[in-house]
């Protein structure tokens, strides 16, 4: 009776640990005297002891650093550059057979990659285009950890890191381009000012009237309140004489607005 008691309570404790649980994100690969068997999981998992070994796979999304990683752009610009990838396992037996271990693997390839692809671009396009160089970084790292098993989801280019050198060099350019885009617009703003003097132009020489109206409106400006000028207006097209004026009257009017221009004028002094 002890025998059997013994063996008894030895086959229910093989029996035992020969259970595992497995939660909804998990997989059970499970090799049998050394050859595989179908997907297990998740849930309840019976395994032979002493025959079968079981290898746990995670399928939820892991994200992986890649560490700084120092390169030459196709400019010949030194840079330094980290970054992001998100991957997950889609094939657990594979990612079990085809490689040791899959994270490990895909933190190596991501970081040589990294460095491929940035020797293939300028330093403008890694600054400006981080989204576009993610997204070839992406499909190289897919298309190379297909055969594993592991989906590469998404890879961001986090920072870039250039020497302090190149960043006031940068700063230069930029200075230089914003000066170019001002004077630019200046030069714009005053080809459009003489083209609309010369539409005024046009207009006010149609109708003398016009010219008379804008002449006193200046003179209106001019004496405005808290102005210390006096200003005296003398019209420079002189009517003509009328019948029985003197005929020195004229001339005379006219010598005095060649002396004195159109308006002459003197500071009034604070009293």
């Amino acid at each position: 009776m002890i025998w059997v008691a013994a063996v008894s309570a030895l086959l229910l404790a093989g029996a035992l640990t020969g259970l595992r649980v497995l939660r909804e994100y998990e997989r059970a690969v499970v090799f049998r005297l050394g050859r595989v068997l179908p997907l297990r999981g998740p849930g309840l998992v019976v395994l032979i002891p002493l025959a079968d070994r079981m290898v746990r796979v995670d399928l939820r999304t892991i994200a992986l650093t890649i560490p700084p990683q120092e390169a030459i752009t196709r400019d010949n610009v030194p840079v330094r550059v980290n970054a992001v990838a998100y991957f997950k396992v889609v094939d657990p037996v594979r990612s079990v057979n085809e490689v040791e271990n899959h994270a490990v693997a895909t933190s190596q390839l991501a970081q040589t990659s990294l460095r491929s692809v940035l020797g293939r671009h300028d330093l403008d396009a890694l600054l400006a285009e981080r989204d576009r160089l993610g997204e070839s970084l992406q499909k190289v790292l897919d298309d190379q950890t297909e055969p594993w098993g592991v989906k590469v989801d998404l890879v961001e280019i986090k920072d870039v890191e250039i020497p302090e050198a190149m960043q006031r060099a940068i700063a230069r350019q930029a200075e230089a381009e914003r000066e170019r885009r001002a004077k630019v617009i200046n030069a714009e703003g005053e080809v459009q000012a003489a083209r609309n003097l010369r539409e005024a132009a046009r207009t006010l020489s149609a109708d003398p009237a016009a010219i008379q109206l804008r002449y006193l409106q200046t003179l209106l400006e001019l004496g405005g309140e808290g102005r210390s000028t006096i200003v005296y207006p003398v019209p420079v097209d002189l009517p003509a004489p009328s019948p029985g004026a003197s005929p020195m009257l004229p001339a005379a009017l006219a010598a005095a607005a060649t002396a004195s221009g159109c308006a002459c004028g003197r500071e009034r002094r604070p009293s």
